[in-house]
């Protein structure tokens, strides 16, 4: 049975496109040719942070980061850059009884404004807090610790097979794919993808699923 679920937060629950667009204001780029590199560099298997380094070689992102808040430009994400079924899926979820928490590669900043908006869950955490990033095994480890139960009893929600799906299903942890967001539609590994529990075109469906699949279990 699953008794608790966690979710990535990039692409899964909030909706990036918008500060992917505030990157390419402050590169002086158009917003067009940033995500089109963005694309061409998924799409190859290279880190997305190869994407700054096209437009300004020796890009320093934490640099850059730090000059931006500087600037009064911060990385910065709302209510409205949450995808509109995450909310809703957050809440039937542990509504249900389940245990529910986001767990991805954020900023300690990123990490402030999660709290802030008072998501329906029981645990957040990011690589800032954690001190550790996914892929690393010990990320995953850390998701299980937090969800207090067995790994095989944990599901783990995400948009990418790379960072989400792959380390987690290799930490014993079931997986849901959302496609969605850039990697959820350029990335594609059927020996990876084949493996998930469920996959998803919205969040919408996932609390029947895990009630209908609990019960299969029971």
């Amino acid at each position: 049975m699953i008794t608790s679920v966690f979710f990535d937060v990039g692409e899964t629950i909030v909706d990036e496109s918008r500060e992917y667009g505030t990157w390419a204001d402050w590169l002086g780029v158009p917003r067009h040719t940033f995500s089109a590199v963005f694309g061409a560099v998924i799409a190859r298997g290279l880190d997305y942070r190869e994407t700054f380094q096209v437009f300004r070689p020796g890009f320093d992102l934490t640099q850059e980061r730090q000059r931006r808040a500087a600037a009064g430009q911060p990385e910065s994400f709302t209510e409205d850059d949450l995808y509109p079924d995450a909310r809703p899926c957050l809440a039937a979820l542990r509504a249900s009884g389940l245990h529910v928490g986001l767990a991805g590669n954020q900023t300690a900043r990123a990490e402030t404004i999660l709290r802030a908006l008072d998501l329906p869950v029981d645990v957040i955490g990011t690589s800032d807090g954690w001190g550790v990033e996914k892929p690393s095994p010990a990320f995953f480890n850390r998701v299980a610790t937090e969800a207090g139960c067995p790994a095989d009893q944990v599901l783990y929600v995400g948009d990418r097979l790379d960072n989400d799906i792959r380390p987690a299903q290799e930490a014993g942890i079931p997986t849901a794919l959302v496609r969605r967001g850039p990697w959820g539609h350029i990335l594609d590994d059927t020996a990876i993808s084949d493996r998930c529990l469920f996959h998803l075109d919205s969040l919408t469906e996932l609390p029947d699923l895990i009630r209908r699949h609990n019960e299969s279990t029971a």
